[in-house]
């Protein structure tokens, strides 16, 4: 079983519009609702590749019951809260093709609430091949709550994947987690580096056993005790993938974090581990449906993306 964390789940909201324009009233075209948070997201993802996935985190207040209700393919340990879990409100321009996004700040957890939670973490762990710690904290949480959390799991012997970013993240560092997936600004606020492969290489040594960051269109870098690489998209897919409408939320980095957990689960070598991430990534951003993947362009883009690097001795 792979376990992901969500301390700030979400219910993420879609509005599309024909055109967004300010000061003025709007007719919604279409409206979706499904459950969010980058650990929910990151689920999804392995649950479809055939993985056995729960979720634990926070649900609240009637947010919280819808958030459940529509989780699919994966086993629910979310931990009660009172106070009511956050909506994401993103508004899709369909002339433009652009997004405006609204993010809520949260529940405010208290302190009791937070115990429980590291309870169920603790008890789930028992059965967990690996777990993703993902996302931002709710108020009330202690901004270096991820590195305990990573201790945590150090101590169950149980590998961690980190996805958060700012304080939270060069907290976490320091408590060793085994690997962390920062996008380029994250990583360059973690280390005050811009260039991409000295910045992983400074990451690992605050902490971090594996650094994979997140370049955009320009692909992966992977910095770790076996090598380095980078690997790149192929200019297009090929065929005819389903095409998003414009401006839906993509989830593509959160596909990276689930390709990257399911390498680490499966013991794949890391250039086929990060094949496999940069091409769910890609196929997430061509899938109709915001935080799921097209299937066929994924399979087409597994062979296709380019790995290059060195090993290194570890």
């Amino acid at each position: 079983m792979i376990l992901t964390v969500t301390p700030n789940t979400a219910l993420d909201v879609t509005y599309r519009v024909p055109a967004l324009l300010p000061h003025a009233a709007h007719r919604v075209t279409e409206v979706t609702e499904r459950s969010g948070g980058k650990g929910l997201n990151v689920a999804r993802v392995l649950a479809a590749l055939g993985h056995e996935v729960t979720v634990t985190g926070f649900a609240g207040g009637p947010t919280g019951r819808v958030v459940r209700e529509r989780l699919a393919g994966v086993t629910d340990a979310l931990v009660p809260c009172a106070a009511p879990t956050r909506r994401t409100l993103t508004v899709a321009d369909e002339r433009t093709g652009q997004t405006t996004r609204f993010d809520e700040p949260g529940p405010v957890v208290t302190p009791a609430e937070w115990s429980a939670f590291q309870e169920t973490y603790e008890r789930l762990l028992a059965g967990a091949d690996a777990v993703a710690l993902c996302g931002s904290l709710p108020p009330g949480v202690p901004v270096g709550a991820y590195g305990g959390l990573v201790r945590t799991a150090r101590a169950a012997g149980v590998p961690v994947l980190l996805d958060t970013g700012g304080e939270a993240l060069r907290r976490a560092v320091a408590a060793r987690p085994d690997l962390i997936k920062p996008d380029a600004g994250e990583l360059a606020e973690l280390t005050g580096s811009h260039e991409p492969l000295r910045a992983t290489q400074d990451a690992r040594r605050r902490g971090a056993r594996s650094v994979v960051a997140s370049l955009g269109a320009q692909g992966l870098v992977a910095a770790t005790p076996e090598g380095r690489w980078r690997a790149v998209p192929p200019p297009r897919p090929r065929g005819n993938p389903a095409t998003r409408p414009p401006g839906i939320p993509t989830g593509a980095g959160d596909a990276v974090s689930a390709g990257l957990l399911s390498g680490l689960v499966e013991r794949l070598p890391w250039p086929g581990t990060l094949a496999r991430a940069l091409a769910l990534s890609a196929a997430t951003a061509l899938s109709p449906t915001a935080g799921e993947f097209d299937r066929v362009a994924y399979e087409d883009l597994l062979d296709r993306v380019a790995v290059t690097g060195e090993v290194t001795a570890a």
